[in-house]
């Protein structure tokens, strides 16, 4: 690992983006952290410094290309090439289909999908001419399981992955050194619980289990450091999630018709004074930092054995066929004893 690996964040002002730059920082890599919030944008800098990382602030609306372009051109100017590019903002609306506005759809979409499509471009506008970097797209398992509640977020992360698998194939056929790869994560502990246009009657949560934002930051780390995988599925919920699509979707209608409300909402009403980051960021000059965590820590888990076990999947295997292989000594054994 080269020491001043050069790194672009989007989404860095809180949450996972927010988790991803403090462990690229811990790296003592040079970051540059896109965001809209100033408050956030200042603190997560400090964090980057004290961990021996560089960090570069760009105030940035990435459904806007142009000013995600400029900030690849000032990142590239003032830190050096870019090595990794990590796709994390987005927003959303937490209500029915029902009630969302043709106008907060489109907002949601542009921020959400189009803002991954934007630092992609940018990023490999860069990348190419080198032959050389890494994009990770942060993904979810909505990417391929939509959820009620969440149709604009759903909608987006769905078209997030469909332009990830095609622009892979591409890079594939061109032989290219520049790699994509996605991570999809399950429900995690972040501020947009608390900031994400809600019209829910009671407070909106992630459905359990939820994990730490540094969990995901270290999957992410990983995928940027082993990027020749497609993507990476972190946390047993997504597996489940995933798997249960495949094999039987119309069950997991019927499922989330059942659960999927309740589940997504705790049992206290939704604060009318809760701030909504669709248009303007809740941590912009009037708002506060929210930090990396959301409301819900002592509910969250701090580490996946599944993340692990995906991480080093090569090394579970070995281990899964040297315990059937002494499965079946010790079988031969007892019908043969010595």
């Amino acid at each position: 690992m080269k020491a001043e690996q050069v790194v672009v964040v989007t989404g860095a002002s809180g949450g996972v983006g927010r988790a991803v730059a403090q462990a690229f920082g811990a790296r003592h890599a040079k970051v540059a952290l896109l965001a809209r919030g100033v408050k956030g944008l200042g603190a997560a800098a400090g964090e980057v410094r004290r961990n021996g990382g560089t960090p570069l602030e760009i105030p940035v609306d990435v459904s806007d290309f142009a000013q995600v372009d400029a900030a690849a051109s000032r990142a590239k100017a003032e830190l050096g090439p870019i090595d990794v590019w990590v796709n994390v903002a987005f927003t959303s609306v937490f209500a029915p289909f029902a009630e969302i506005r043709p106008e907060e759809f489109r907002r949601v979409t542009e921020v959400t999908y189009l803002g991954y499509v934007h630092g992609t471009m940018a990023a490999l506008n860069r990348m190419r001419p080198r032959d050389r970097g890494t994009v990770v797209q942060v993904g979810s398992a909505l990417a391929y399981r939509g959820i009620p509640l969440q149709s604009a977020y759903c909608g987006a992360k769905h078209a997030i992955q469909g332009f990830n698998e095609a622009l892979r194939c591409e890079l594939l056929h061109e032989r290219s050194g520049v790699h994509v790869t996605m991570v999809q994560l399950p429900a995690v502990n972040t501020p947009q619980f608390s900031w994400v246009l809600s019209r829910l009657p009671r407070q909106a949560q992630p459905v359990p289990p939820i994990y730490q934002p540094e969990v995901a930051a270290r999957a992410v780390l990983h995928a940027a450091d082993h990027p020749e995988r497609r993507e990476y599925w972190v946390g047993a919920s997504t597996v489940a999630t995933l798997m249960a699509n495949a094999v039987a979707p119309g069950l997991l209608d019927r499922y989330l018709v059942r659960t999927g409300y309740d589940a997504q909402q705790t049992d206290q009403p939704r604060s009318r004074r809760q701030p909504a980051n669709l248009w303007a960021p809740a941590d912009g000059p009037h708002g506060h930092d929210y930090g990396a965590h959301g409301a819900f820590d002592e509910r969250s888990l701090a580490a996946s054995p599944q993340a692990w076990a995906s991480r080093h999947h090569a090394l579970v295997a070995a281990l899964g066929a040297a315990a059937g292989a002494a499965a079946v000594l010790m079988r031969m054994r007892s019908r043969h004893p010595a």
